[in-house]
């Protein structure tokens, strides 16, 4: 990615630390290389796992320099298109994700590769839609592509109050399985609506207490050999998040388990394919998936969203509208998004 001269606005920190190290700082505007689209972003998620990488407790894993920005996924217009690049032109409403492992959507401008963007599903926000690339991606590979679940069996997601969480109780649902939840109280009545069978309150409920399942997705990262017992014979667990307090023992587990039991213990990095994040546009423009948002949050207050990711309690996810400083736009309770590209 080049630069010219021109100011222009994005959210980076220089060092590890709590989320006041987070700022708005002008940097050069971006213009795509070959091959990449510029895009004037609207929307961008806010993800729950950049507190820790924001701390530095994954800096021996991902190794990345700093300055750092934030954010994985966007969504926007096109406002410039390099060399080599079809199918996408000037004005078109997209959404996508940066390279992989890479941050830095939560900016005013960003150039990122073709292949991680496709034109935004219609019918929906762009500061919404912005919550789905990152998590959508990933509940779609983990259960479509990965445990590969059927209608008919039983799912367990655990997490199921967050990003990935309301989008898997979701799809699951969609896709006939049987979905139960582990969830916090203040998330019970939400994921019912969005499709779960049965909800419980992950506080009061021990892994032995569940039934038998064919699919566990695990988004807390703990106890995994416990929810691995739950399965039935030709179970198969996803494990999607590592113990927050000892990522690097519990990534290196999760790596052993996935080597030895190969078929019935599933992890992955998510990178999506062009056709994966094509993949979730149609299912949401069928309404089989809808963004779930929890707070909408202006360019400033980046800080106070990972605060609030920290406290924990998060519904689905907090965006941030890029295009707006100082306070909120729109907070309001947590919802499933659902009106008119802007």
């Amino acid at each position: 990615m080049a630069t010219l001269p021109g100011a222009v606005h994005a959210v980076r920190y220089d060092r590890y630390g709590p989320p006041e190290v987070l700022r708005v700082v002008a940097v050069p505007r971006p213009v795509p290389d070959r091959g990449e689209v510029l895009v004037e972003v609207h929307g961008s998620g806010v993800g729950g796992g950049e507190p820790a990488i924001r701390q530095g407790r994954l800096r021996r894993v991902l190794r990345n320099r700093l300055p750092q920005g934030v954010g994985v996924d966007f969504a926007g217009r096109v406002v410039g298109v390099g060399e080599g690049v079809n199918g996408l032109a000037t004005g078109d409403a997209v959404w996508g994700l940066m390279e992989h492992l890479a941050f830095g959507s939560t900016a005013e401008f960003v150039a990122v590769s073709a292949a991680r963007v496709s034109l935004a599903p219609s019918g929906v926000d762009l500061v919404e839609a912005a919550a789905l690339p990152s998590v959508g991606t990933t509940a779609v590979a983990a259960l479509v592509h990965r445990a590969g679940i059927r209608a008919g069996e039983r799912l367990l997601v655990r997490g199921a109050g967050g990003g990935v969480g309301t989008v898997a109780v979701q799809l699951g649902a969609a896709l006939g399985a049987q979905v139960t939840a582990l969830t916090g109280s203040r998330s019970v009545d939400l994921v019912r609506e969005l499709g779960a069978q049965v909800v419980l309150d992950h506080r009061t409920t021990r892994p032995s207490d569940i039934e038998p399942v064919d699919v566990v997705l695990d988004l807390v990262g703990t106890d995994l050999a416990a929810y691995r017992r739950r399965l039935t014979d030709r179970g198969r667990l996803v494990a999607l998040a590592v113990d927050p307090v000892r990522p690097l023992r519990a990534g290196l587990a999760i790596a052993w388990n996935g080597a030895v039991r190969r078929g019935r213990f599933l992890t992955f990095s998510n990178d999506p394919s062009p056709e994966h994040i094509m993949q979730l546009a149609g299912y949401v423009e069928d309404g089989t998936i809808r963004p779930v948002i929890d707070s909408v949050v202006a360019l400033d207050e980046t800080a106070e969203a990972h605060r609030r990711l920290e406290r924990g309690g998060v519904r689905g996810r907090i965006v941030v509208d890029v295009r707006h400083r100082g306070r909120a736009k729109r907070p309001r309770p947590p919802t499933a998004g659902g009106s008119t590209n802007p």
